[in-house]
């Protein structure tokens, strides 16, 4: 809103600058390049193309009333003006349109996992963050693929794809406020709302979910606020956890959680 407060700013400063000091060869006019970009930028291509016309019919206005300027506008120039003007605002406006698609999809990509698409360790932070600060009553799991360094033996694709249709499985069963995420080289986190269920309750339903589906995870579990008020207290419940259950089962860990430094 700003640079088109700018934008509106502008063309009244160069129309009044073009009617009071415009004279033949002096190119005032020129200025209405700097609202024609700034609309532009904010809007668009086409709203680009209609700042260009209205800086062309503005620019022809001037010429009509301006008393040092001959009063007839020449039909070939005012074209060339025309297509001058709006060819600028179109270009600009597709650049600036370009630009804000590529910054967007790279802030997506920014929170996002490369091979499951789930939010990342950031994402999941600001996540668990949100959480605390409303105070309700959640529990933090987080799970571990059983063995999944067996897979990765018969190649890294193997791991992959194990890792997707986990991922897949996770948004399949989720409730609606559920936060998913992929935070490690096998670990995936989730917060849900326990509503009545313990954590270790929904920790265990998970687990039988996923094998139902094939799939073999452990999961360690934290409750807010009974095991923790911050997210690395949190997380450090859930991990000892984890780590005892992937021992009693047999497992072994493949890698140290990174979710908190």
């Amino acid at each position: 809103m700003t640079l088109l407060a700018l934008a509106v700013a502008s063309y009244a400063v160069v129309t009044t600058a073009f009617l009071l000091f415009e004279r033949p060869g002096l190119g005032i006019g020129h200025f209405y390049f700097v609202p024609v970009t700034l609309v532009a930028f904010v809007a668009g291509p086409a709203w680009g193309a209609c700042g260009g016309v209205l800086a062309t019919v503005l620019y022809n206005l001037g010429i009509v009333i301006n008393p040092y300027l001959p009063s007839s506008v020449a039909v070939q120039q005012s074209v060339i003006r025309l297509i001058t003007y709006v060819s600028m605002g179109v270009l600009i406006g597709v650049f600036a349109q370009r630009n804000r698609a590529l910054v967007d999809e790279l802030s997506r990509l920014a929170d996002r996992d490369s091979i499951t698409g789930l939010p990342n360790t950031r994402a999941f932070q600001n996540a668990i963050e949100r959480r605390l600060e409303e105070r309700a009553a959640f529990a933090l799991l987080v799970g571990d693929i059983d063995e999944l360094r067996n897979l990765n033996q018969e190649g890294r694709e193997h791991g992959d794809d194990a890792l997707r249709r986990l991922a897949d499985r996770l948004l399949t069963t989720r409730r609606a406020d559920d936060d998913i995420a992929r935070v490690g080289g096998d670990e995936f986190a989730v917060l849900v709302r326990l509503d009545g269920h313990d954590a270790r309750t929904l920790a265990v339903r998970t687990e039988q979910e996923l094998r139902l589906s094939g799939q073999s995870v452990t999961f360690g579990w934290a409750s807010f606020p009974q095991d923790g008020e911050n997210a690395l207290a949190l997380y450090r419940a859930a991990d000892e956890r984890l780590y005892a259950r992937k021992m009693a089962g047999g497992f072994r860990r493949e890698a140290e959680p990174s979710v908190v430094a």
